[in-house]
């Protein structure tokens, strides 16, 4: 039509929108194994495409860290809301913890240069922190609202927690030993039963054999 000044909007051609999330998983993957030295090269290989296809969806290698920390935070509270219906509310809250943990391994790998990309700005990090602390809190308060989890902790709390049990140490096998605390820290949570204790020690009988 003449005159007409609005531009139209088009959308991202399906092919590219494939390419963008081929490229962002296999990133995720490189990262995860070579840490933020990994070469763009490396990634284009993992994905299938050409390295000016990536430069084209990323133009810089912090552009590439940036996008790939925020589809991860978004993946887990996707999974958060996804978790909203299953069955049993402490194994989903239990379930959403264990994705974080494989979360902080690829957020290892690009810890240094995600550091340059929040440089001045702490944008980047509250967005994740309050992203993740809404994720957590929806499930934790379902599992207190089923009383089955303690009512005296935060979604904060468990995040903190959380990240503390991930960052320990960075030894190989992290994620095993990290998992394993994970579980006891959820089962620490439990409510216990009205009128059951823990029961104690028994205590050892030193028999001496008769003289």
């Amino acid at each position: 039509m003449a005159g007409r000044s609005t531009e139209i909007v088009r959308k991202p051609r399906a092919d590219a929108v494939r390419n963008r999330e081929r490229v962002l998983e296999a990133a995720k993957a490189v990262f995860s194994a070579g840490g933020s030295e990994a070469s763009l090269e490396a990634v284009a290989r993992q994905a299938g495409v050409g390295i000016g296809t990536l430069y084209r969806h990323f133009p810089t290698r912090e552009a590439l860290f940036e996008a790939v920390y925020r589809r991860e935070v978004e993946q887990l509270g996707d999974l958060a809301e996804q978790l909203q219906c299953a069955p049993e509310p402490v194994e989903a809250l239990r379930r959403w913890m264990r994705a974080n943990v494989e979360f902080v391994a690829t957020k290892k790998g690009m810890i240094s240069a995600l550091a340059l990309v929040a440089h001045g700005s702490t944008e980047l990090y509250a967005y994740s922190f309050d992203r993740l602390t809404k994720a957590i809190g929806t499930l934790l308060a379902r599992a207190v609202a089923a009383g089955e989890i303690r009512g005296d902790i935060s979604a904060e709390d468990v995040l903190r927690a959380l990240i503390g049990m991930c960052y320990m140490h960075d030894q190989p096998g992290w994620q095993a030993t990290a998992l394993r605390l994970l579980d006891v820290f959820v089962d620490g949570l439990r409510v216990r039963p009205a009128g059951k204790t823990a029961k104690p020690a028994k205590k050892k009988v030193n028999r001496r054999s008769p003289r």
